[in-house]
């Protein structure tokens, strides 16, 4: 063989390889997609069969409000201690592995409270799943920043869709099997081991983080962490809107607009329906706009919604086509808010764990905080006094998150890379 013969061998060999590795590529980040996908979604599956089976459990154990608040407080509390620290974990031993860890512990950790026979017991539990609850929700957000860094697109908003999506599905399976008289007990320790199973199928789907550039390593100490607390405290708003829309749409449509019982609820499915159909499409629409303009939008939106809500008692008859508008409004707007502020987070340098820890317990504490101090403030005031809170706190996010977003992720910018708007800048 000449020597331009093997040349040309080589390079020929060198496109097939190239090819190869292309055609490989693309696959393996569509599968990696797909077990993020799974992971959410079977995640929302184990929190709509427990929201579920919370009256069967109430009944069972004869708890009552207090009790039943306790149990809930307890997993609240577990969840927030172990975020602060799963985070580090990921970024030590890279977010899939401890992904993988704590799908089915998660999943098996929900069989403490299905088969508890005391309250005693029901505490002890509650304690550990709320603990495995925080791992989960840190390392698959982690993950799917990671994913999305892939893709250099915006995907993570529909991640969080699938999430409400399982949500329906684990209610909804929990509903027809109360309807057929099954064991709520044994339904729910049989979603537990079905998510189980499930969580371990896509937890072989997932992907390593991406290289670290030795920019990366660099800069590793580089996260901006007043503006990480920044984005922090714009979560913690985000979340305390959403809450109060979650606990509070129905009520206020009952109580302020005087509706029959049975249209009450017509508040929360409105608002419901509007953020999960929004999170589906929400990366389209970060695609186009970029995350800041995204963030105004989104915040704008929500606050717009609630001056509906807030407006609807003065429009008449029309009292509650104004608020179903609002409540929509309110939903669509805030569908896209966390989504765009982790993502945000994942483009900056340094601990994306660490730093995702910090504001998913931000954002987790108004989500749990928000609803009670509604609740309170209503009591001393009224209702509607008490909404304007979550108005104002959505036009916070409106006006502080995309300068925090902007400054977050103007250092990833100069290092070489960061997902937005669909763009990826080199």
């Amino acid at each position: 063989m000449t020597a331009d013969s093997a040349s040309r061998v080589l390079r020929l060999l060198g496109v097939l390889m190239s090819l190869r590795t292309n055609s490989r590529t693309p696959s393996t980040h569509t599968r990696a997609r797909v077990g993020v996908f799974g992971y959410f979604a079977t995640s929302g599956f184990i929190m709509g069969c427990w929201a579920a089976g919370l009256p069967a459990l109430d009944e069972r154990l004869v708890l009552g409000p207090a009790r039943l608040g306790n149990v809930l407080l307890l997993i609240a509390t577990g969840a927030l201690v172990s975020m602060m620290f799963v985070g580090r974990a990921c970024d030590r031993f890279t977010s899939r592995t401890v992904t993988r860890i704590c799908g089915p512990v998660t999943a098996l950790a929900l069989l403490g409270p299905a088969l508890a026979d005391d309250y005693t017991y029901l505490a002890i539990a509650a304690v550990l799943y709320g603990a495995t609850v925080g791992g989960i929700e840190v390392s698959m957000n982690v993950n799917s920043i990671e994913v999305e860094t892939y893709y250099a697109r915006p995907i993570v908003s529909s991640f969080h869709g699938f999430w409400s999506l399982g949500g329906a599905v684990g209610g909804g399976l929990t509903a027809a099997g109360n309807h057929l008289e099954l064991d709520p007990q044994y339904m729910l320790a049989g979603g537990a081991v079905l998510a189980a199973v499930l969580f371990g199928v896509f937890g072989r789907m997932l992907s390593p983080p991406p290289p670290t550039t030795d920019t990366d390593t660099t800069a590793a100490g580089g996260m901006r962490w007043g503006v990480v607390l920044l984005l922090g405290i714009v979560a913690f708003g985000a979340h305390i809107s959403e809450g109060a829309a979650i606990d509070w749409a129905g009520v206020h449509a009952r109580q302020v607009l005087a509706v029959d019982l049975a249209v009450a609820p017509i508040a929360y499915t409105v608002f419901s329906v509007a953020m999960t159909t929004v999170r589906l499409l929400g990366d389209p629409i970060r695609a186009r706009l970029g995350s800041e303009r995204t963030l105004f939008t989104a915040g704008t939106l929500a606050t717009v919604g609630y001056g509906l809500v807030l407006l609807a008692p003065t429009a008449a008859d029309a009292a509650m086509p104004v608020a179903s508008i609002g409540w929509f409004c309110a939903g669509a707007g805030l569908a896209t808010m966390i989504p765009v502020i982790f993502s945000a987070v994942g483009s900056g340098a340094g601990s994306v764990g660490r730093a995702l820890s910090t504001v998913t317990v931000f954002g987790s504490a108004g989500l749990l905080i928000g609803p009670a101090a509604i609740g309170h403030l209503a009591e001393a005031s009224s209702l509607p006094t008490a909404l304007v809170v979550p108005a104002l706190l959505t036009a916070m996010v409106a006006v502080t998150g995309p300068p925090a977003v902007r400054a977050l992720t103007r250092s990833r910018h100069k290092r070489g890379s960061v997902t937005d708007g669909g763009v990826l800048h080199r």
